[in-house]
């Protein structure tokens, strides 16, 4: 489980294809505080570390199955060497929940259809998948390439939030763009929320 608080911006190195996709990712993370097995975020998919090293630079590898290019602004973009992702590690019993409970299993891809100012602020506009776009709530909460953020308003597949400065300074949506792909994860409660909705409906008078 994750919170969606990015604590590192990591650096595609290389990816290959080996059956499954292998990428290899710097990170400023310790890797002394990094098991083989771990989890990590990577731009909100929850990845598992399977080698580690530091020549040039401290590095982890992880493989990325079919299903989750399949599900994920992988599969759309691809990750190409240099590129920056969001990184985070697994929450820790006793960690501060300063965002929202993120489980890293990525529900699909939304674009960003809109970007405007604010004051320092970049309200973004965002177009779901259909089928997502039912879990998603004005002032809910949302995982968008791992980070999460507060919704502001919804109209049909649309929904709009702003990012503050300071998130633009630590995480890779000070470089977003128009037209940009991006990992959505709705919020796990609306998902119950809504499959109690249907199960009401589906039970006989």
């Amino acid at each position: 489980m994750f919170t969606g608080i990015i604590t590192d911006q990591g650096r595609v190195l290389q990816v290959e294809k080996r059956g499954d996709l292998r990428a290899r990712i710097a990170t400023a993370y310790d890797l002394a505080t990094i098991d083989i097995g771990a989890s990590i975020a990577c731009d909100g998919v929850c990845l598992t570390v399977i080698a580690l090293g530091e020549t040039p630079e401290p590095w982890f590898d992880v493989e990325i199955s079919a299903e989750t290019v399949s599900k994920t602004n992988i599969g759309h973009n691809g990750w190409q060497a240099g590129q920056v992702l969001n990184l985070e590690r697994a929450l820790k019993v006793g960690d501060e929940l300063g965002g929202h409970i993120v489980s890293g299993h990525v529900d699909g891809v939304a674009e960003i259809v809109g970007m405007e100012e604010e004051g320092d602020s970049t309200r973004f506009t965002f177009r779901a998948p259909e089928a997502f776009a039912r879990f998603i709530a004005p002032k809910g909460s949302i995982a968008l390439n791992g980070t999460s953020l507060t919704v502001n308003e919804v109209s049909g597949r649309d929904f709009g939030v702003n990012i503050i400065p300071h998130t633009k300074q630590v995480t890779t949506w000070g470089t977003a763009a128009q037209g940009d792909m991006v990992n959505l994860e709705v919020d796990t409660m609306a998902r119950y929320v809504a499959r109690l909705q249907d199960w009401a409906a589906e039970v006989p008078a």
